[in-house]
């Protein structure tokens, strides 16, 4: 995935989008930040502590890895047409960014409808020869539902905003997003490809009264073992 640099200089002076690049060395511990659009029909530009870090960032896309600092971060979004970050966001919250930690920043809708932003933190530890981990998370407003997995249940009663993590061989599975108790898919069937050594983060977005529901994946590579490394 694309990786974009924050550079701080005691608060935060610029934010740039490159390909390729890391972060230079610095002596404050930093995370590493995903970022998932999950609200339908709205482009917006985000902001961390007022600069801007995505322009134009489209509905049902991820952006990331991010390196940005420990500590407390205030992301906003406005209207991607606007002029700077200096309006009234569309939404805002303040989070806080553990050093050290992956994180994933989700703007999605409720239950109800409502736009949020919640940060979840990813699992990124090593997984053993052979195994891939899919972790599946509801952003969508909708009510609870179950994962199916060749119509059978893997994970049920998944409610907004919940996670569920499994670890499993890896290889290609079909999945699906049925309400919670049934078996008709509201979104899917999808075939998931599951790499050895890889964390695939599956965020279920839109609204199912909308009739838009999706899915927008992130995958972390290079989770081996060392068995798992030959």
């Amino acid at each position: 995935m694309r990786r974009l640099t924050l550079a701080f200089g005691g608060v935060l002076a610029a934010a740039a989008a490159t390909l390729g690049v890391t972060a230079p060395a610095a002596a404050q511990e930093t995370a590493s930040v995903y970022v998932v659009h999950g609200i339908p029909d709205t482009a917006v530009d985000v902001y961390v502590d007022g600069a801007r870090l995505l322009d134009d960032f489209q509905p049902g896309s991820a952006a990331g890895s991010v390196d940005v600092p420990r500590g407390s971060h205030e992301v906003a979004l406005f209207p991607a047409d606007a002029a700077d970050g200096s309006g009234s966001p569309l939404l805002s919250a303040t989070q806080e960014v553990p050093g050290g930690g992956n994180v994933t920043l989700v703007a999605h809708l409720t239950e109800d409808g409502q736009p949020a932003v919640t940060p979840f933190a990813n699992d990124v530890s090593s997984l053993p020869a052979g195994q891939a981990r899919v972790v599946v998370r509801h952003t969508a407003a909708a009510p609870a539902v179950d994962v199916l997995a060749g119509g059978s249940p893997v994970i049920s009663g998944l409610a907004n905003p919940g996670e569920k993590a499994l670890e499993v061989p890896a290889g290609t599975i079909s999945a699906a997003v049925a309400a919670a108790g049934t078996t008709e898919p509201v979104i899917g069937p999808a075939d998931l490809d599951l790499q050895e050594g890889t964390a695939t983060f599956v965020h279920a977005t839109g609204s199912l009264e909308a009739g838009n529901l999706g899915l927008v994946v992130v995958t972390v590579d290079d989770l081996h073992t060392a068995e798992g490394t030959g």
